[in-house]
């Protein structure tokens, strides 16, 4: 098949075709299901992604990543599928035959279709309405007036209006000063049509889609009235139920990414808490992974709570990262792709906080990158527009949809490569049984001491994190033998517990002579039996894998 073309954005159907296209070509390596349908009915496909002929993939440890829960962040499906051709089609990628992969790179397949349409149609998240079915008969309602194929701006000049010309670059419009009067001033609006209008009072018409669906996961939920679109109770919304229900019937997944954007970073969580409320261990490697991936995409790793907030005095509840975190027990995170900002040569930035307050400076570096980069195409010239109930108007502004929200096309590839590479060296860290010793050992009087160790090869230890060890979200390694007759075994339980495993994780940078590296890694079975024959014995641990072979006795 041929490769994905990662300059463009992909519909529904041609997503469903390429994922088909990829188990038809690598059975091996891919198979694609259904998890669930989405609110109109599509199906939600997951590509579960490992060697077969090295054992089946609820058998390894496993890594899990989706994209576009949000409507117009298009952009987090290409991300997914990235991963899948780095480890399918550019491969095979040497982690499969140890580790899975479970994608998603369309949670959201409803709302994906309406931001994809010519002009969009851009909503938060899912296409049901919500809270209330109703349409707003008031209101500016977002449309493409002059058929140009875009939403962009209208400005209005207005004598109390909070925005004038700029003088550096007339095509830009800045703040009015506190105190300042007398010039010509400007009122913006959306562009669009006014229903009801009464000739006086302007205001936006409520958009019924009302759901955000990464405030619908159960950690943290909270109502209406709390937290803006979270749905009338924990996973209400289809596309995440099937989300949810998908990852808890996969013990294995040992960690996560989820694709959004835009912004330019990797957020951790926890939103809704400062860090220092979680475990210190859990941070330390949440940084040491975080530094890793600032590295590899150029995006930092920043806390939400801490750095990324919409407000001061708010936090955001029922989200992915914290779900998977708090209640799964994995590290997880929230891959923002693309800054403009960083385009254009901003740097040091707030994310959030820019959007509130950052100097003209920035917004004629940005216009410099748009003219430059983009051909003019990220803000247009303002024109003039005969508006069916306001009169004279200009139409013009950033196109937002194109240049913001994500990367336009020809910029695709470059963006979303390097994060591929960082989840799948993400997959590599999880903790992994491997085979250390069997010995058999003749005991005399027809007896035989058979005894088998085992060791965690990877970086994470067996619980993945703390809090899932002081949780008990995992249980320990376990040993089963299978004995040739009821008979066979003399001492030894025919299922064995040996708790977890430490990683590496833990090691500080230098011992400085007082440092013990204890075999905490190392688990030990022993058995004593009394028949030849064969012992099958399987050793597992739900998140690190398994190990099997068979002893024979003769």
């Amino acid at each position: 098949m041929p490769r994905p073309d990662f300059h463009r954005y992909y519909r529904y159907d041609e997503i469903t075709a390429l994922l088909q296209a990829f188990a038809a070509e690598h059975p091996r390596y891919v198979k694609v299901e259904s998890i669930g349908k989405s609110h109109e009915g599509r199906d939600i496909w997951l590509a579960t992604v490992t060697d077969t002929e090295s054992g089946p993939d609820q058998d390894k440890p496993a890594f899990w990543c989706d994209g576009n829960i949000h409507a117009s962040e298009v952009s987090a499906s290409t991300a997914v599928l990235m991963i899948l051709t780095k480890l399918v089609q550019d491969g095979p990628h040497d982690l499969l035959k140890t580790h899975a992969f479970y994608l998603v790179p369309r949670l959201n397949p409803d709302g994906a279709e309406w931001a994809l349409e010519d002009p969009p149609r851009v909503i938060r998240s899912s296409t049901r309405t919500y809270p209330y079915p109703e349409e707003d008969p008031y209101g500016l309602e977002r449309k493409d007036l002059d058929g140009d194929g875009r939403i962009l701006s209208i400005r209005v000049k207005d004598s109390n209006g909070p925005w004038k010309v700029c003088e550096q670059d007339p095509r830009l419009l800045v703040r009015r000063q506190p105190g300042e009067t007398g010039g010509e001033y400007y009122r913006v609006l959306p562009e669009g049509v006014l229903h009801n209008y009464d000739g006086l009072t302007l205001r936006s018409q409520r958009i019924p889609q009302g759901l955000d669906l990464n405030r619908n996961f159960p950690s943290g939920w909270r109502g209406e009235h709390e937290q803006h679109g979270a749905g009338p109770f924990p996973t209400s919304e289809p596309e995440i139920r099937a989300s949810v229900a998908a990852i808890c019937e996969r013990p294995n997944i040992c960690g996560a990414v989820c694709f959004h954007t835009f912004s330019g970073v990797n957020l951790r969580p926890p939103s809704a808490k400062p860090e220092d409320q979680i475990p210190a261990e859990d941070l330390w490697t949440f940084q040491t992974i975080g530094k890793q991936g600032e590295e590899m995409t150029g995006y930092p790793a920043i806390s939400v709570y801490h750095e990324f907030r919409y407000h001061p005095k708010e936090v955001i509840t029922g989200v992915f990262d914290d779900w998977m975190y708090e209640h799964r027990g994995v590290y997880a995170w929230t891959t923002e792709i693309w800054s403009p900002q960083r385009q254009a040569g901003i740097k040091d930035y707030k994310y959030i906080d820019w959007f509130r307050e950052h100097p003209v400076e920035d917004d004629l570096k940005l216009l410099k990158w748009s003219d430059e980069k983009l051909g003019g195409k990220g803000h247009v010239d303002w024109k003039p527009f005969d508006h069916p109930q306001l009169g004279q108007v200009e139409i013009g502004g950033w196109d937002s949809h194109y240049a913001f929200r994500n990367p336009p096309s020809e910029f695709l590839e470059a963006e979303v490569a390097p994060l591929a590479d960082w989840a799948i060296w993400q997959a590599s860290l999880a903790p992994r049984l491997t085979h250390r010793e069997t010995k058999v050992e003749p005991l005399g009087d027809g007896a035989w001491r058979i005894r088998v160790a085992v060791q965690n090869s990877g970086y994470l230890p067996t619980t993945v994190t703390k809090v899932a060890a002081e949780r008990k979200m995992t249980r320990g390694v376990r040993a089963t033998i299978t004995p040739p007759s009821d008979t066979a075994l003399r001492s030894g339980k025919l299922i064995q517990d040996a708790g977890q495993l430490v990683g590496w994780n833990h090691v500080p940078s230098s011992g400085f002579g007082w440092h013990t590296d204890a075999t905490e890694d190392v688990a030990v079975f022993e058995w004593v039996v009394g028949e030849p024959g064969d012992y099958p014995i399987r050793i597992e641990h739900e998140r690190a894998g398994a190990v099997m072979e068979t002893v024979s006795i003769a």
